[in-house]
């Protein structure tokens, strides 16, 4: 160990022992010692978190972990977090753990050769190195404690692990400190987030960065809430100079970092081989915008290649080459949105990779702090013909062109340029693009039961929604409309066919259902539910005291229009009143017409708007629910002849 080297050390360690002075150790193994505040709507109590990391060089980085759980419950055993993710890059020095009854006593030491040893990543993985070693631990009784114990070190310094002392619901913390060091070379960036209000202790000197937080109560998850990761506090870790298996940079925005991904892990991937180039360029040889060239492309390639998971390449962001997706015809999502781009180069239009956090719940890319982020690689072709950015997931076969739904909607992303890295947000699905219209017709027989017939249209989140029905096997989809009726009788789905237009993507199921029993009879009085098809029978919690604010992240419309044709020698009693509703949450606007002596035309139009509201709101937000869902469940009063 060379001289700075071994001084930066030593000021860790030593800033580390005066940030313990006053910190007694043994009280952490009894749960008696727990202050009454932090068992507060908590599954699990963190007694002592120590993280250390030390940056020993560009390419050298050493990061221990003391972590002290006393787990109250059964939910609470998920937050023990006891396990170390590794591969070729990343050796285990040390790892154990030793548990603790609820007075303190060992009950059992665990060494590492103990710990479950699995690998990281999915079943659909081709190949992948990077494994995890976890405890598989089930306790006798409640609560206990758990000290793990883990030291590993990496030659990638791009993941230097953050400071977030809170990372599950209903998990408080008694103490948690993380201090990262490093020699005069590498210079710390850092973000701080969300560390107003609570008990932190901060200490930055040349070469040593360290926190310390105390007291923070369990975070307890509200409906329609913020996400977790926006709620709790979190110091995110970057340095200046890193390195990612061999690839070494220095970087302190995007516009670097953009750069870096660009001429470093990109420009020498987009290879094709001339056959190849001259068949897709003779694909559209009859197209006259770049448009249609790009989506016949994009047919091109859902057609050629399927999806697999390689991690292989620079810490799983480099791609396969575009030639070798071509000759094998699979690829993950960096070498699909490659091959998908080198393609489009092609026939000369421009795409640019893009780096994204995909899925749910929605979370952007940090704008403002260069790091090593998301989890995705997708594709954008900047506007074209005065239309729109068009957003590709090259991933999936069945996605239509330009149509990328709630995996990749509504968030900011980062887009490699050869000029260097920006973020643009992807597209947002407006309220009014997310819809769902039924058509419908329900012939009500004298035994009760109903046949109804329907047409349903899906547009954006909708669609998404929907889309994928017709390639899941008939019992399965069997399963699934059982379950979006599930407010109804014994079903029996007579038949389902469906209409996916990708061109203007809307999906259209047309459907035949016979349900036993609808009605309910008391002499010559029948009670119909009026709403069969699309009935809202969800309204939120109520909260004594709401904490966070209201966020409803996706809106819809639902338009419904059914015929309702009555039994023979039956008349309508009474009708539900009209009902129309209008706030700032959105609108209900629902009505039952008589047509004729046996028909009753039913209409119901529900829209949700997108948006943030006060958590004063919060009453009126669900009452609006509560509203909908008392005439969703509205009945129809029948009278039969004598």
């Amino acid at each position: 160990m060379n001289k700075f080297i071994y001084t930066n050390t030593f000021l860790f360690y030593l800033v580390l022992l005066c940030s313990s002075s006053g910190f007694s150790q043994e009280k952490v193994y009894t749960s008696k010692s727990i202050p009454d505040a932090l068992t507060d709507g908590a599954n699990a109590v963190v007694r002592n978190d120590e993280t250390r990391i030390i940056l020993e060089d560009v390419d050298e980085m050493l990061v221990s972990q003391k972590r002290i759980v006393t787990v109250l419950n059964k939910s609470g055993n998920k937050t023990l977090d006891a396990m170390v993710h590794y591969d070729d890059n990343v050796k285990i020095k040390h790892l154990e753990a030793v548990v603790y009854n609820k007075f303190g006593v060992i009950i059992k030491k665990i060494k590492e050769k103990t710990f479950l040893d699995v690998s990281a990543v999915p079943g659909g993985t081709l190949y992948s190195d990077s494994r995890v070693k976890y405890l598989n631990y089930s306790p006798s009784d409640y609560p206990y404690t758990i000290e793990f114990t883990v030291e590993y070190r990496t030659s990638n310094t791009a993941f230097i692990p953050s400071f977030l002392p809170v990372n599950h619901y209903h998990l408080s913390v008694e103490r948690s400190s993380y201090t990262v060091s490093s020699p005069e070379n590498i210079e710390i960036r850092k973000k701080e987030k969300r560390l107003s209000g609570i008990d932190l202790e901060k200490k930055e000197d040349v070469g040593v960065l360290s926190y310390i937080v105390k007291n923070i109560p369990a975070v307890k998850p509200e409906e329609f809430c913020p996400t977790f990761v926006e709620l709790v506090p979190r110091v995110l870790i970057a340095a200046k100079q890193f390195s990612l298996e061999g690839v070494n940079a220095e970087v302190e925005n995007w516009e670097g970092f953009g750069k870096w991904m660009y001429n470093d892990l990109l420009l020498d991937t987009a290879d094709l081989s001339e056959s190849t180039i001259a068949e897709v360029r003779a694909l559209v040889e009859n197209e006259t915008t770049a448009i249609e060239k790009a989506r016949k492309i994009y047919q091109y390639v859902q057609d050629k290649v399927r999806y697999i998971s390689v991690q292989v390449g620079i810490g799983g962001w480099k791609p396969f080459h575009a030639s070798k997706v071509d000759e094998l015809s699979y690829g993950d999502c960096k070498g699909l949105t490659n091959y998908t781009m080198a393609l489009l180069q092609a026939v000369g239009v421009n795409s640019n990779y893009c780096v994204v956090y995909a899925d749910s719940p929605r979370r952007n890319i940090e704008k403002d702090f260069a790091i090593m982020q998301g989890n995705h690689a997708f594709l954008l072709i900047p506007s074209l013909e005065n239309q729109d950015d068009i957003w590709l997931e090259c991933t999936s076969q069945d996605v239509p062109f330009g149509f990328i739904g709630d995996f990749t909607d509504d968030r900011d992303v980062l887009v490699i340029t050869p000029e260097g890295g920006k973020i643009k947000h992807t597209k947002k699905y407006e309220t009014l693009e997310n819809s769902q219209k039924t058509k419908g017709s329900y012939v009500i027989n004298d035994d009760g039961s109903i046949h109804i017939e329907a047409s349903i249209a899906s547009r954006g989140i909708q669609y998404n929604n929907k889309y994928w029905y017709e390639k899941i096997e008939r019992r399965d989809l069997d399963v699934k409309y059982k379950e979006n009726w599930d407010y109804l009788n014994t079903i029996t789905i007579n038949k389902m066919e469906f209409d996916n237009n990708k061109n203007d993507v809307v999906f259209t199921e047309k459907i035949h259902l016979f349900v036993p029993n609808y009605t309910k009879k008391a002499g010559n009085i029948m009670l119909l539910p009026v709403n069969a098809l699309n009935r809202n029978s969800y309204v939120p919690d109520k909260y004594k005291e709401r904490k966070y604010p209201v966020i409803f992240k996706r809106g819809f419309i639902d338009e419904d229009e059914v015929e309702i044709k009555l039994p023979k020698d039956y008349l309508v009693e009474a009708l539900p009143e009209p009902l129309i509703i209008e706030n700032k949450f959105g609108s209900y606007h629902a009505s039952c017409v008589v047509q004729s002596d046996n028909t009753v035309l039913y209409k119901r139009k529900f829209m949700m708007k997108d948006g943030k509201y006060p958590k004063e709101d919060y009453d009126s937000f669900r009452e609006f629910f509560l509203e909908v869902s008392k005439y969703d469940n509205a009945k129809i009063a029948l009278t039969k002849n004598q």
